[in-house]
This record gives structure tokens, sequence and C-alpha cells, in this order.
């Protein structure tokens, strides 16, 4: 198993985002630092504690830093070292539920913010620099409190990780093509069907992440008749042919996903990794702690872990409280 060495950093970590080699923690203030070397640069500013969680830009030159569950946000130029404005999202149940937003690249290179800036369940799409609009039209208010947004790395697809009232988890995947010529496609079923346990999502959804442009690692959780308790469960789901490819009980329960082709880092309670078609861990580091946070509503006292998966994938960081805790990933 890969040693783990801890990055020391004065104050704390709040959110981590990998820039090519660096790591970023832009609600941290921007601050930046290379691994190998040890040092950090000189944040640029400080937004203030409430401010704790942020995403970062497929650029790498703007984030959103927001509060996990508060109303505001910020868009921050990085480069420029600005404020470039405001964001707000529905006060309605914020401090339930994880602030929806994400960052990412359209297939013709615009970079977009998705957030709910007016309503909880209506999603909005922004061209991430200027804040154009690009999802101008008449909508429908659907009953989904949109949560933990991820868009595809092809730019195609957009996934949601929320929750209906019971509460209870699910997830939705858009079509952002057609979302962009019909934004009502946004307030509609995804293409992610929901029915038998042969070929639908057909229990709660805890967690779920982009593997690539066309798999999603989802974690569910449902109670189990015949051994009368909650079984855990991760599956591999295609968009293409429309069906799980793999599915398997979880020994553990898979708190916040990260993606890694045919595996994830699961994060609850300590950093595993898990082979996404087995479900068998093949490797962790319970000397790391991290949050045993699940699904994105509910408890507000256990925060979502933060940590970060770097774009080659052989690197994890995670917040710890004396610094940031780098693990080397086999194979």
């Amino acid at each position: 198993m890969a040693a783990v060495t801890v990055l020391p950093v004065e104050g704390g970590v709040r959110s981590l985002a990998w820039d090519g080699a660096d790591l970023v923690d832009p609600a941290g203030g921007g601050r930046r630092w290379r691994p190998e070397a040890g040092t950090a640069e000189p944040a640029f500013d400080d937004f203030g504690p409430a401010f704790d969680r942020a995403v970062l830009s497929p650029s790498g030159r703007h984030a959103v830093v927001h509060e996990e569950r508060g109303t505001r946000g910020l868009v921050v130029d990085l480069a420029g070292r600005r404020v470039v404005r405001e964001l707000v999202r529905a006060g309605y149940r914020a401090d339930d539920y994880d602030y929806p937003v994400a960052l990412g690249r359209l297939p013709d290179g615009r970079e977009v913010l998705v957030h709910c800036p007016e309503e909880y369940n209506v999603l909005q799409i922004e061209e991430l620099a200027s804040g154009r609009r690009l999802t101008e039209g008449a909508r429908e208010d659907v009953d989904v409190f949109h949560s933990r947004p991820a868009v595809s790395p092809d730019g195609r697809h957009l996934l949601v990780a929320g929750w209906v009232w019971h509460p209870y988890g699910i997830a939705e995947v858009y079509d952002l093509a057609a979302a962009l010529t019909d934004p009502a496609v946004l307030d509609r079923d995804g293409v992610l069907p929901v029915s038998s346990v042969s070929d639908g999502i057909d229990a709660e959804v805890t967690s779920a992440c982009w593997l690539d442009a066309d798999r999603l690692a989802i974690a569910t959780t449902d109670d189990d008749q015949d051994l009368g308790t909650e079984v855990d469960r991760l599956g591999a789901w295609s968009i293409s042919a429309r069906r799980w490819l793999h599915r398997s009980a979880l020994d553990h329960t898979g708190g916040v996903l990260l993606g890694r082709g045919s595996q994830v880092v699961s994060l609850h309670g300590h950093p595993r990794l898990v082979d996404v078609a087995t479900g068998a861990v093949v490797a962790q580091w319970p000397e790391v702690p991290v949050a045993r946070r699940t699904g994105c509503y509910g408890v507000r006292h256990i925060p979502t872990p933060v940590a970060a998966l770097s774009p080659d994938g052989r690197r994890l960081a995670v917040a710890q409280d004396e610094g940031i805790a780098l693990i080397g990933l086999p194979g």
C-alpha cells in the first residue's frame, strides 16, 4: 500500500482541487501548493469562513466558492485575482442540503456554470465568464431538490444527485445539447430510467460520479428483506447501453465517490479504492480520517469530505486537521 505523506498547511484547508500538478484551495483565498516543492504561495484574498466549499473550472482560471449549507456564492477569477460576480441560490431548505453548483466545458469549448439561482427545483446554465444565461425560456416546476451536479467529461450530459421529499436520494442525467435547445428538458425525467432491479435505478442513491463520458458510478442503499438490514451497493451505469454494466454489494458505506476509470475512491470514515465491477476494496488508508457523510441532504454537523483526485488519477489529496494528506494510488 502506498505511503501517505502530509503537506503541512497553516490555518487548515477549506476546499481542494487540482490544477495540473498544483493543488488549489479556492475557498481558502486561492492558496496554491506544489506538492513536490512543499511550499504554498501567498493567498490573494480571504473570503471568510462561511465560504467553506469550492469548485474549479476545467481551465483552472475560474472557481465558484460557496457555502455548503448556505445561499451565497462567488464566481472568482483566480488568474485575475478578482471576484467576477456574486451568486445566490434559492433559500428554501437551503440549510438542509448541499449547494447545487457545477462548472464544466461544453463540446464547443465554452465553460459553463450550472446552478439553481431562483428556484430550488429549476436548474439554470450560464456562460461562466459572462454570466449570460443559456437556458432562457418557459420552465416547469418539478418536485426535486437538485444537488451535487456534475458535467460529463465530454460536456454532453449533466449528472444531478439530489433528493425528493420523503426524503429520498435520487440521480438524474440530462442531455445538455437538448437542454440548450429546449430548457424544459431539465424539468423532465432524464435518461436514467427508474424501474425494476434489472434495468433501472431501483434504490435510494447516496452518491454518484462520472467514470468517463459514458459511464457513471452510482452508490445506492436499500432494505434487504431476506437479511432484514440495509445493503449498500455500487454499480456502473452506461448512458449509451441504458443499463447496469456491473452492480455489487459493498461491505462498507459508499460515502462520497470520486471516479477513476474502472475504480472509484470511496470517502467514508477513511479513503478506500474500490473496483467498480466487483465492489472489492483494492486498497484503503484507515490512517487518513474523513467525515462519515452519506447523501446530499440531512445532517448538518457532518460535512462533506474535502478531497480531490489528480487529473491523471495517480494521487489523492485529502484535507486533514494538520494539512493535506497526499496518497499515491496503486495501478
